[in-house]
């Protein structure tokens, strides 16, 4: 996606974004420093940390690595201590920190079943449970807030063999639309993106044969969205006007058939 916003419109404001080592979060991570944001990136692969940290650096953004495990709540409790200390308090958080383990239900991988509940669903609740009072905190004194999720496409769509990873999307899809709700009357905005096929190191996580080659056809047959366009939508929503919320957004390649 050509970058479409210009100028400094995050100025002034801290971002939070996780699963920022690579992929989405760490074109997040950058798009929102060029637009003026403080962001602090949290991951748990530390050396990927300090490389984003340098490249917004040199590109004149501020930014402070957090290595962090999300599935950790206590971890996740000081980690916002951190940011509030070094950067200030959040008022943008992008919860994208997710696995994608696709498998058969007959081959019964239940520890790949546990790692994406535990890290798609749990770390999300974590960082939302430890930055839910900053982000309401913003609101209250007059500035923007935004809780913005990485879901998926697989939480509408079936697909097979995804059953208990599209599982978890569609907790966050519709866990984002109940809160919505609630932190809405608090001018706190809540949104779910949507993505279909990036090209990220995500389907490299893929072990059953079948899933992986249909991942990797798609990836050779069609022009799959990039990193960066996912990152430029979440830019677009954290910028729009404090009364608007883009509270779902579906993103899919144009030639994705599915």
């Amino acid at each position: 996606m050509s970058q479409v916003i210009t100028g400094t419109p995050l100025a002034g404001r801290v971002a939070v974004v996780t699963g920022a080592s690579s992929g989405i979060g760490a074109a997040t991570a950058e798009r929102l420093a060029a637009l003026g944001a403080k962001v602090a990136v949290a991951a748990r692969r530390k050396d990927n940390l300090g490389d984003l940290v340098a490249r917004i650096t040199v590109a004149g953004g501020t930014a402070l690595a957090v290595p962090l495990d999300v599935t950790d709540r206590d971890a996740v409790t000081a980690a916002a201590t951190q940011v509030t200390d070094q950067l200030g308090r959040a008022d943008l958080v992008v919860n994208n920190a997710g696995v994608q383990l696709i498998s058969p239900i007959e081959d019964l991988k239940v520890d790949d079943w546990q790692r994406q509940i535990d890290l798609n669903i749990t770390g999300v609740m974590n960082v939302l449970a430890a930055f839910v009072p900053h982000l309401v905190a913003a609101a209250d004194a007059g500035g923007p807030a935004d809780l913005i999720t990485t879901s998926s496409i697989a939480a509408t769509r079936i697909l097979e063999k995804f059953s208990v990873y599209s599982g978890t999307k569609a907790y966050l899809s519709h866990f984002s639309r109940l809160a919505r709700v609630e932190l809405g009357r608090k001018m706190v905005r809540v949104s779910a993106i949507e993505p279909g096929m990036v090209d990220t190191e995500l389907p490299d996580h893929v072990t059953d044969p079948d899933a992986s080659t249909l991942m990797a056809d798609l990836l050779r047959d069609i022009e799959c969205l990039s990193p960066a366009d996912v990152a430029e939508t979440v830019a677009f929503i954290a910028a729009a006007p404090r009364h608007v919320n883009l509270s779902e957004i579906t993103i899919l390649p144009t030639a994705q058939p599915v």
